[in-house]
C-alpha cells in the first residue's frame, strides 16, 4: 500500500550483508572435528601389533613364540615351505637338520608382517599348530622331506 509519503529506503527491504556467512565455516568445523574424533576412536579400538619374541631350532621343525596369536598363511613354492605369519620381528636365519640333510630358513619382513621360509635340497612339506603357553603363543612347525 503506498503512502503519501516519498520512499527514502526506510521500509524497503534490506541490502545484501557485506559481512561473510558463517554457515559453510561452521560446516567444516564440524566435518573435521567428525573426523579426527573418528580417528580417535579407531586408534583406540585397533588391536595391539602381534611381535616375534623368540624362535627355537627344534628337531624336524622350528618353534616361534609370540606376545599374541598372529594370523597364519601356508604358501608353497615350487619345494619350499613358506608362512606368512601376521606380526612384526627381526629378521633372521638359520639351518636345521632333517633327516640328516640341511634345512635352511629364514625370517624376513613382507607386506602382510614376516615370512617364514623353509627351503631344501628335497621338497618340503610342513605342518604347523598353535597354542597359548605361559602367557604367550607358541608356534610349532614340523616338516617332512617328500
Amino acid at each position: 500500500m503506498a503512502g503519501p509519503e516519498p520512499e527514502d529506503g526506510r521500509h524497503s527491504t534490506p541490502d545484501d550483508d557485506p559481512r561473510p556467512s558463517l554457515w559453510p565455516r561452521f560446516l567444516f568445523s564440524l566435518a573435521l572435528l567428525g573426523l579426527l574424533l573418528g580417528l580417535m576412536i579407531g586408534r583406540l579400538t585397533e588391536p595391539e601389533p602381534v611381535h616375534l619374541q623368540r624362535i627355537e631350532v627344534r628337531q624336524g621343525g622350528l618353534a616361534l613364540w609370540f606376545d599374541h596369536e598372529p594370523k597364519v598363511r601356508v604358501e608353497e613354492l615350487e619345494g619350499a615351505y613358506a608362512l606368512v605369519l601376521g606380526a612384526f620381528g627381526p629378521a633372521a636365519r638359520g639351518q636345521l637338520t632333517l633327516d640328516s640333510a640341511p634345512v635352511s630358513w629364514r625370517v624376513q619382513r613382507a607386506t602382510e608382517g614376516v615370512m617364514l621360509r623353509f627351503v631344501a635340497a628335497r621338497p618340503l612339506r610342513g605342518e604347523w599348530k598353535g597354542a597359548a603357553a605361559d602367557g604367550h603363543w607358541r608356534l610349532e612347525i614340523s616338516l617332512r622331506a617328500e
